[in-house]
């Protein structure tokens, strides 16, 4: 089992950055394909980034060339750099583990608001 914790929210003006983290306990990320969804009000949960437990990494369309998430195992956190905001990446970020074998597991979420 692993319990999953985010930071780095907040309110930032379009154009500017954030970095989310993810951070794990109870085991260790390396094994688990890790993801970023976000939940905007209204609207369906969309995966955001993907790295795989080899380092593989898959980005939704909307966020490609502005978003990186990477992974550092020794720290066991993921995280997600977030470049050139927009107010439409305006929503709540979460954090997910899944493994076929040890199961699907969710942060409680961060709120990421882009507005002047």
């Amino acid at each position: 089992q692993v319990h999953l914790v985010e930071s780095g929210g907040g309110l930032v003006q379009p154009g500017g950055s954030l970095r989310l983290s993810c951070a794990a306990s109870g085991s260790s990320v390396s094994i688990y394909a890790m993801r970023w969804y976000r939940q905007a009000p209204g609207k369906q949960r969309e995966m955001v980034a993907t790295i795989t437990s080899g380092g593989f990494t898959n980005y939704a369309y909307s966020v490609k060339g502005r978003f990186t998430i990477s992974r550092d195992n020794a720290k066991n956190t993921v995280y997600l750099q977030m470049n050139s905001l927009k107010p439409e990446d305006t929503a709540v970020y979460y954090c997910n583990a899944f493994n076929s074998y040890n199961g699907d597991y969710w942060g409680q979420g961060t709120q990421v608001t882009v507005s002047s």
